[in-house]
């Protein structure tokens, strides 16, 4: 089957009681409630395609939508294709497409603008808990972060970039906003401000990504700084705060220039730092702190990428080597 369609045919934007007015509504209200631009923007993008099947099948309203309509857009998401491909969305799509019209109709019933919640027992599609691609090995990493030149002022910058990463396991969202005033370098952590769902949280950084940045606080940072962007950690040459693409970008092309391949250049960093803690003794709640994790299952998908732990401990118990 086709795509869900991501233009508006036939969508009444003036209905004070239609549904792309409410959904303006309940988007203005996740902003008052405090929700994060990101996840405003991608409920906005995944009610949209909702909105969008409506309006084909001219369902103006809320209270058009039944248990049985519901049903029947659940079949449509299960079918939908990525976008100019014949790729099947992934269940994460999927799962965030449902869970986006699920809350649209649970406020619409709280805000009592519908007299029940047709969406309050729809089934979700069982998410998949897939291992952690392209996990760099210690000699991998050693040999990325020995890349950058840390004779010139841009190389000694990208060194304290990759140590940091490595070190502390932080997202790229979450180093892009890490100020000075965050860092507690004679105490060796540092604080992120409004992590992923607004959670602060105190990580521990090593000796060594501590030296790299004061080396580059010192050397070259007071030669970047701007005023607008002062408080920032990391800058561009130009003096401004990084976008995400550009640190990306730069994270990749020392990657690249390693040999290694794959999405997620900073997030192997994360990956990487995670799976080797295991696998030299840290505790899995350890890990879950340190990466800011809020449900311990998440984390535990690193514990089955670590096979030189689990072969140890087969070695050292198997009753089969015992009775040897």
């Amino acid at each position: 089957m086709e795509s869900l369609p991501t233009s508006e045919p036939g969508i009444d934007r003036a209905d004070p009681k239609g549904l792309a007015r409410l959904a303006q509504r309940y988007m203005q209200w996740m902003g008052t409630m405090n929700y994060s631009s990101g996840t405003i923007r991608l409920r906005t993008i995944q009610l949209k395609f909702f909105l969008n099947w409506c309006a084909e099948r001219n369902l103006a309203r809320p209270r058009q939508v039944t248990r049985r309509v519901l049903e029947r857009y659940i079949k449509e998401v299960a079918k939908a294709r990525v976008s100019g491909t014949k790729r099947r969305l992934t269940t994460g799509a999927q799962h965030g497409r449902l869970v986006a019209v699920r809350c649209f109709f649970k406020w619409l019933a709280r805000k009592k603008l519908i007299p029940h919640n047709p969406a309050s027992e729809i089934d979700l599609p069982q998410m998949e808990r897939r291992l952690p691609k392209n996990v760099l090995s210690h000699e991998q990493v050693e040999r990325v972060l020995e890349l950058p030149d840390p004779s010139t002022p841009l190389g000694l910058r990208d060194r304290a970039i990759l140590e940091t990463f490595y070190s502390t396991g932080l997202r790229r969202a979450e180093l892009l906003t890490v100020r000075v005033d965050e860092l507690y370098i004679e105490r060796g952590f540092l604080l992120v401000n409004q992590g992923k769902g607004k959670k602060d949280r105190v990580v521990p950084i090593g000796a060594r990504a501590v030296h790299w940045i004061q080396r580059y606080l010192e050397e070259v940072r007071p030669t970047q700084v701007r005023r607008k962007v002062r408080h920032h950690l990391f800058l561009t040459a130009r003096g401004s705060q990084f976008s995400a693409s550009a640190l990306g970008n730069l994270v990749k092309d020392y990657l690249l220039k390693a040999g290694i391949k794959g999405r997620g250049a900073c997030h192997m960093f994360r990956h990487s730092m995670a799976t080797s803690m295991l696998e030299n003794g840290a505790g899995i709640r350890f890990i879950q702190e340190m990466l800011g994790h809020a449900d311990l299952k998440t984390t535990q998908i690193y514990t089955h990428v670590s096979p030189v732990r689990l072969q140890e401990v087969h070695t050292a118990t198997h009753p089969a080597k015992l009775a040897g």
